[in-house]
């Protein structure tokens, strides 16, 4: 059970409501994970950068290879809300997640999301040499500010062990972490 409660709508404050109407008016919905973010719209509009940042590195990164990075930041976060929510869009992309081949940009941003979270001070030089071959200066900023929220964003939902989401359900069947 969540240690902090979603906000109830009808009994929170207008600065709340606002910043829930306007997050399901940008995305279309509003998870459990937002709904206890939301009892601080600064955190909760903190956390959302992930969706400007996501922008950012769109002329860089496909669709597949966020997936696969978050995925991977995920899984070696144990944090099984964003885990659900990566294999949902692996799945519904008509990706089998424990079949996936990785192209080699993929594996390298999988690669780095592992390392990254293991040990930030100690991300493999062969990886930033790969990572620096592969992308410019800008793009690397956004991708590790990138990272950093993923990373944030599995903490916060480990930490306050926010209530899985109904709908991710059905994509977290059969899915174990790895044995570390």
């Amino acid at each position: 059970m969540s240690h902090i409660t979603p906000i109830d709508y009808e009994t929170a404050s207008d600065a709340v409501r606002a910043e829930h109407d306007r997050e399901v008016q940008l995305r279309g919905r509003m998870t459990n994970m937002k709904r206890t973010l939301l009892h601080s719209p600064v955190a909760h509009r903190i956390y959302a950068e992930w969706f400007p940042l996501r922008e950012e590195l769109r002329p860089a990164l496909d669709d597949r290879g966020v997936w696969l990075l978050c995925q991977a930041i995920a899984i070696e976060c144990r944090s099984i809300i964003p885990v659900g929510f990566f294999r949902r869009a692996l799945i519904n992309a008509g990706l089998t997640p424990e079949t996936i081949v990785p192209t080699e940009d993929e594996a390298l941003l999988i690669d780095f999301g592992k390392a990254i979270v293991r040990d930030s001070n100690a991300i493999p030089e062969d990886v930033w040499a790969r990572l620096k071959a592969r992308y410019d200066e800008p793009t690397l900023a956004n991708l590790v500010a990138f990272a950093g929220i993923m990373i944030a964003t599995a903490i916060y939902n480990n930490a306050v062990k926010v209530d899985i989401d109904p709908e991710l359900g059905p994509y977290l069947e059969g899915f174990e972490f790895p044995a570390k």
